[in-house]
């Protein structure tokens, strides 16, 4: 050290001691602060990202201090989350110091969170939303520009499943984003996903971005690729249409096509749609745009966005429909200047050289992936290329005619690739047909592709020989025509524009100058994968493309668009390791390509994109005009996020019924504004004036109102609803009143209190009046109140709550308040206030209870009566019996509500007729005082019953006749009773008629629930005519039954008990009946009735109260419940009770025996085989359990006369099982229901006529239906029935011999397929059926005819097909194609087909019917 520095060094000493004191400094000043820190309060911010609805359910946690700006606050989300500052708002969530919910907080203010209005220490909400209607940008991670190697990571919102070139998670402590590395088992179908950090490229021409530099970069990772919306199943569109984009070719000469609006409509052209996706895609800020404009010009309706079809399909489908829309246009040759390339199919004799070929043109090239039958598949597309071209040698039967040598030759025949098109499409043909499983499968092998392809090798440069001679089609087999049905339909010979060899060069030496030139210049670069992720039923598909102006990949998955390298491109190659034989792809991964296109690599030819300033005049405008419609978009959407959506009522104040609306108003509306906007929607101009109304807060739930907005006319909506939002947590209510009155004034924590005034006297319940109450109010104040409101005295005012259903509540503690008592927000209460002496009886044993108690349980419902009813006449008929005059509908309704022993003795004549109308044979085997003791009886089970009942006497009888005579059209076999016995009347199974369009069920869906059936004492003073019971008893001593109907759980109970008593006997129920005028339209002259009915009835007692007004004993007459969209359910189950009604619920009444224990509806069917409809409902039928197939034949006899005009005898039809449709196993005469034949309710069967004796005696016989089919006329027989002693194939050939005359060993025969009667076209017919399976019985596969009915086609095959003419044929096509689109047949033998790919140029779908 020289002396000169030594004088500027610092002693140790001083220097240590300085560096402790500014060390303890440092540390005195952090402890200063972070005891500041502790002293100031804290604030817990949680921060909701809603702008993705991956995001939605992550929260975000941040403790700052009090004195934090509010700039800080968003730095701080900014770097949580992952976006960049400035591109997303703050708003207040739904914490409980929401001020309001729609005002953004100010990122740039100084002003501190805790000014800003956030509390501390309580939980502040907050939502991070879009700003100005954008997705917020994604932060870019910083990284090693000279590492290419470095994965990319995933920051913003969740990427969707299947993304490729994902490598790695982001996760942060408190806001967790997961991303999915697109695996080799990627799941068919298609999802969601968001944009990732890179920076995609600017395509060119693409809208500069405006803000900050982060943010621009942010923005073009959005507006550079855009994705495209998946409708259902359109990921293949999406895929090419991707692909055509990233085209520069196509996409720049797309735009320099203009459109004429002039010639087309918009709408349908195909082009223009195109033209505007490609615009949208490449200036477009949304993260992915809708294609449905595109598939609405390719003739689709919604339908199509659920049909999954092949993308090579797609392909060839729009290319075709493009080329016809650019017809005598600039592009009218795009297509195939791009994509058509030629090669030659050629037959070349080996022995003396002559060469036959044709010259095919193609779009893309097929590549096998396994040869058939072999379990190695080919390594690579280059070996598959080559064995595309590779000659196979016609020899020994297959040799080949040569026209040179006369005579058949071992011949060579193969393809020559002429020429290669600019783009190169190569399609991986991974779907095969399995014959061993017959079921198409997915051969997911592995095949390696290159990135850079040199197509020079398969060229051909052969120099034709001199005696080769070209021609068209110079017999080349139709196996050897260039695998036609691959390649395009376009056969054209033009080689003028053909940029490949020439054919016709008269210099060979020139053809192989141009060939060579041609070869050296055949290298092709890989720029679109398309990938297949699944299996041969289904999958879903996306794009792996480079883009040419970066020479980076990228996969657009739909609406995902992400970067991806190399080795996500071999992913695609597809295979598994290991080999497992055939079936090693079955373990392979399922996502592998599927299309590959490759461009010429030429520097002349390859094109770049065209810049925005190089846009012809019309895109230009077309972009301007779409700029223009995405921000009125925008600008619809901001005020659709402003708008708030409200449900709102009104009691119209005329009608009276509650209307309902959804009011929408914009947040800055005031509520002045908002009662206009109201008043509006509600159409009450012509009711009230506008001044008359006002918005209150309501809860629709509880129907209460809590709170009004006085004073607050000129505050905003915002501010009074809380927001913005989904859904509010209460409704708003337009409130009237009359001009003469004031609002009330409705505070909050006031409950709703509707007051029911009961008079005693009259036994009524008035309508509810509104008081509003507060809870900690005692009951003394509450009576105090309602006095106030009603006029009542409090003294003697006693209040019932009513807490929920039956449960009434008396409040008789004074002291009690509201709360303790069980008030709510909304609550009923019944007040008496009366000096009778009721108030001294327990309450359960009061008037008032009792009162209530039936008010509570009581239901009104509106009843239709039958049309052609027997009631009028039969309600004269009995009530003149008891009042000596005639009555119609009204006046027995008066009847009923008259005197209990008037209406007993009415009763006890009903009673007669009914019994005798069972068996009149029944009384006189009884002693003649039997009838009087058992009334007497049962008339002690009554009060206040005078009439007596020993009344049989001659009147008696003949007016029970008159009855017998009026009430035959519901049991027309009661014209015979008078000779039969008991026994077989109760064992009559007939039914009535019965409309046919009815939907019985004996299960009834209105489940019906039981309650108890406790008697309830009312007393006499409730409603004498209203009290009710059931009084009919029924003698069942001496009936005997020849089959069980004791079934427990076949879905119907009997009327009547074990010891013949009604099972609501003992019940006095509340039953009021008045005729009712019904809306119209409910059909003309039909009768109805509104009846109140106590819900705790049961529906046999509710039966026996509708006796007089439908004219017919309650089991003569059915119940049907009509629910909300017209259905009728027969409720059949009468030991429930009518808890399940509700009120104004509609019942309709149906002439016709309702079912016993052990009964079943049938709907009986005839079956019609040789009419174009084999089925039709003939009439309903009644069948018991343990009725023999005979016994129900008998029945349906007279029933078959009667109503369907058939008159047979019982061994001329029989019974069979029906399939919806299908005739199957024949019902011998001796099975019997429930043991040998399953039955359940609206069961159905088939009756069959028959031509002669019935042929089937044994369950060993089986039943066939043969047709014959005679190809040399092209048509079929009607059917015959075969009956077949065994499932022999050798006896039925007999038995179609027997029947046709064939010859037994000329016998063919094909089961049908499909429904009964199994059609087919008889274009079909010879070619498409199974004839002559090697089977020797008929119940093994592929018959598999183990029951009667099934479908034989037969014919002669020495029968030669007839020959038709291409006009025979067309004729014959469209009958055909007529025919069964009536029969409905057209399609029902087999799975569901694929939809074929279509696209309509003239966007009419419908107008191409005959194709299929």
């Amino acid at each position: 050290m020289v002396p000169s520095e030594e004088n500027q060094l610092v002693p140790k000493e001083d220097m240590f001691w300085n560096c402790r004191q500014s060390i303890f400094a440092e540390m005195k000043k952090k402890f200063s602060q972070v005891e500041r820190a502790a002293e100031e309060p804290r604030v817990l911010c949680i921060i909701q990202d809603t702008t993705n609805s991956k995001t939605v359910n992550e929260r975000v946690t941040i403790n700052l201090p009090a004195s934090t700006p509010l700039k800080k606050l968003f730095e701080d989300v900014a770097l949580k989350v992952g976006y960049v500052n400035g591109t997303f708002d703050l708003m207040w969530g739904n914490g409980d110091n929401v001020i309001d919910t729609q005002t953004p907080l100010d990122q740039n203010s100084d002003k501190t969170i805790l000014d800003a209005g956030f509390e501390p220490g309580k939980k502040n909400f907050l939502h991070l939303t879009d700003k100005d209607g954008e997705q917020p940008h994604l932060m870019l991670e910083s990284s090693s520009a000279t590492d290419d190697s470095a994965q990319d990571r995933f920051i913003g919102p969740l990427p969707r499943e299947g993304s490729v070139g994902c490598s790695s998670d982001y996760v942060s402590q408190s806001y967790s984003y997961s991303s999915v590395l697109s695996k080799s088992e990627t799941a068919p179908g298609c999802s969601f996903s968001a944009c990732t950090q890179e920076v995609h490229p600017p395509l060119p021409g693409s809208p500069p971005a405006s803000g900050d530099s982060c943010g621009r970069e942010a923005q073009l990772c959005l507006a550079g690729y855009v994705g495209l919306v998946n409708q259902a199943m359109t990921c293949y569109l999406n895929s090419l249409l991707q692909t055509l984009f990233m085209t520069p070719e196509f996409r720049n000469a797309l735009y320099k096509w203009e459109f004429e609006e002039s010639e087309e409509d918009p709408v349908t052209s195909i082009p223009y749609q195109l033209q505007r996706l490609f615009v949208l895609l490449q200036t477009s800020k949304k993260r992915a745009i809708e294609t449905t404009d595109v598939t609405r010009s390719f003739g689709w309706d919604s339908s199509e966005a659920w049909q999954q079809h092949d993308v090579q399909e797609l392909c060839r489908v729009m290319f075709d429909a493009l080329e016809q829309k650019w017809k005598q246009t600039e592009q009218a040759d795009l297509i195939n200047q791009l994509y058509q390339g030629k090669l030659k199919d050629y037959v070349r004799c080996l022995e003396c050289g002559y060469e036959g070929w044709r010259i095919d043109t193609y779009l893309d090239i097929p590549l096998v992936i396994r040869p058939y039958g072999s379990s190695q598949a080919f390594a690579s597309v280059e070996e598959a290329l080559h064995a595309f071209i590779q000659p196979e040698i016609l020899d020994g039967p297959n040799q080949y005619f040569c026209e040179r040598c006369k005579k058949k030759c071992d011949a060579r025949k193969g393809l020559r690739f002429l020429h290669f098109p600019y783009l190169l499409t190569l399609q991986l043909k991974r779907f095969d047909f399995d014959y061993t499983t017959m079921h198409r499968i997915k051969l997911n092998d592995r095949m390696t592709f290159p990135e850079e392809l040199d197509m020079s090798v398969f060229i051909d440069v052969e120099d034709e020989s001199p005696q080769t001679e070209s021609c068209t089609d110079s017999g080349a087999e139709n196996e050897g025509s260039c695998h036609s049905d691959q390649m395009s339909n376009d056969f054209s010979n033009d080689d003028g524009v053909d940029e490949g060899i020439c054919l016709e060069s008269n210099s060979a030496a020139e053809r192989i100058s141009k060939a060579g030139s041609e070869k050296s210049s055949l290298l092709y670069e890989l720029f679109s994968v398309m990938v297949h992720s699944g299996s041969a039923a289904g999958g879903h598909y996306y794009a792996c493309i480079k883009s040419f102006s970066d020479d980076q990949w990228y996969s657009f998955n739909d609406q995902h668009v992400s970067k991806i390298t190399q080795e996500d491109i071999k992913k695609t190659y597809g295979g598994s390791s290991g080999s497992r034989g055939y079936y090693s792809s079955a373990f392979a991964s399922s996502t592998n390509a599927y299309m590959l296109i490759y461009r010429l690599k030429d520097p002349t030819r390859n094109a770049k994109f065209l810049e925005a300033n190089e846009y012809p005049e019309h895109i230009k405008q077309l972009v301007q005009k779409e700029r223009e419609l995405e921000e009125q978009e925008k600008r619809q959407r901001e005020i659709e996020r402003n708008t708030c959506k409200i449900k709102l009522f009104c009691m119209h104040p005329t009608k009276q019924i509650m209307m309902e609306n959804k009011l929408e108003v914009h947040k800055d509306r005031t509520l002045k504004e908002a009662v206009e906007i109201a008043y509006k929607l509600m159409d009450l101009e012509e009711a009230v004036p506008l001044d008359c109304c006002r918005l209150v807060k309501y809860d629709e739930f509880h129907d209460y109102l809590e709170r009004s907005y006085e004073g607050e006319e000129d505050t905003p909506m915002g501010l009074l609803l809380g927001g913005v939002k989904s859904t509010y947590m209460f409704d708003l209510l337009l409130e009237t009143r009359r001009p003469d009155q004031i609002f009330q004034c409705y505070k909050p924590g006031e409950v709703m209190v509707k007051v029911h005034v009961v008079d005693l006297k009259t036994e009524s319940v008035a309508p509810p009046i509104s008081v509003r109450a507060y809870l900690n109010q005692t009951v003394s104040e509450f009576k105090q109140l309602i006095s106030k409101a009603t006029n009542l005295p409090a003294e003697t005012m006693r209040v019932v709550l009513e807490r929920c259903y039956n449960d009434l509540r008396l409040l008789n503690v004074s002291s009690k308040t509201l709360k303790a008592e069980g008030f709510f927000r909304s609550n009923k209460v019944f007040i008496e206030s009366s000096e009778s002496s009721d108030r001294h009886v327990a309450y359960t044993e009061s008037h008032l209870w009792k009162l209530l108690d039936r008010h509570a349980n009581t239901i009104r419902l509106y009843v239709s009566l039958p049309e052609q009813s027997p009631g009028p006449q039969f309600r004269r008929t009995v009530y003149q019996k008891s009042s000596g005059d005639s009555g119609n509908l009204d006046e027995a309704c008066e009847r009923v509500k008259g005197p209990v022993g008037n209406r007993k003795s009415v009763e006890a004549i009903l009673e007669e007729s009914t019994e005798k109308l069972k068996s009149l044979s029944l009384r006189q085997q009884q002693e003649g005082n039997n009838g009087d003791s058992s009334k007497s009886t049962e008339a002690s089970d009554f009060e206040n019953i005078e009439s007596p009942l020993n009344e049989i006497d001659s009147s008696a009888s003949a007016e029970n006749r008159e009855l017998e005579n009026q009430i035959q059209i519901s049991d027309p076999e009661n014209l015979q009773s008078e000779e039969r016995s008991d026994s077989d009347v109760n064992n009559d199974r007939s039914t009535s008629s019965v409309d046919s369009d009815i939907l019985s069920s004996s299960h009834s869906s209105d489940t019906l629930c039981n309650v108890d059936n406790a008697p309830l004492p009312l007393a006499n003073g409730l409603d004498s005519h209203s009290i009710t019971s059931s009084r009919r008893s029924k003698a069942n001593q001496g009936k005997k039954e020849t089959w069980d109907t004791a079934e427990e759980d076949s879905g119907t109970d009997s009327e009547y008990d074990e010891s013949g008593k009604s099972r609501g006997e003992a019940q006095y129920m509340y039953f009021k009946a008045e005729p009712y005028a019904a809306d119209e339209g409910s059909g003309e002259g039909q009768k109805w009735l509104m009846v109140h009915v106590d819900k705790r009835i049961t529906l046999s007692a509710f039966k026996q109260h509708l006796e007089p007004f439908v004219g017919v004993p309650s089991p003569h007459f059915k119940v049907f419940r009509v629910y909300a969209s017209n259905q009728e359910f027969e409720s059949v189950r009468l030991n429930e009770t009518l808890s399940s009604f509700s009120d104004d619920n509609k019942i309709t009444i149906r002439l016709g025996r309702a079912l016993k224990k052990g009964e079943y509806r049938v709907k009986v069917y005839q079956l019609l085989v040789n009419e174009p409809e084999p089925c039709k409902f003939l009439l309903d039928a009644v069948f018991a359990k343990g009725m023999t197939v005979r016994q129900s034949k008998e029945e349906l006899l007279p029933q078959l006369r009667e109503q369907c005009g058939l008159d047979l005898t019982i061994d001329r039809f029989r019974l069979r099982k029906k399939t919806w449709k299908n005739p199957g196993t024949v019902f011998l005469d001796y099975h019997i229901y429930e043991e040998d034949i399953n039955i359940s309710s609206n069961w159905e069967v088939f009756l069959e006529i028959l031509d002669g004796a019935e042929k089937m005696k044994s369950m060993s016989q089986l039943a066939v239906l043969s047709r014959r089919w005679r190809p040399s006329e092209m048509k079929l027989d009607s059917f015959q029935e075969v009956v077949l002693e065994s499932s022999s194939v050798e006896e039925l050939k007999e038995k179609l011999s027997e029947i046709s005359g064939i010859p037994l060993e000329n016998i063919e025969f094909a089961k049908g397929r499909g429904t009964f009667p199994c059609d087919i076209s008889i274009l079909e017919i010879h070619q498409d059926l199974d004839w002559n399976p090697k089977v020797s019985t008929l119940n093994v596969w592929p018959l598999y005819i183990c029951d009667d009915g099934a479908v034989i086609f037969y014919r002669d095959k020495t029968e030669e097909l007839m020959e038709l003419t291409d006009e025979q044929r067309n004729e014959l096509m469209k009958k055909e194609s007529s025919r069964l689109q009536k029969t409905g047949h057209r399609v029902t033998y087999s799975p569901r087909k694929e939809k074929a790919l279509k696209i309509y140029l003239d966007g009419a779908p419908n107008k191409d019917l005959t194709q299929d």
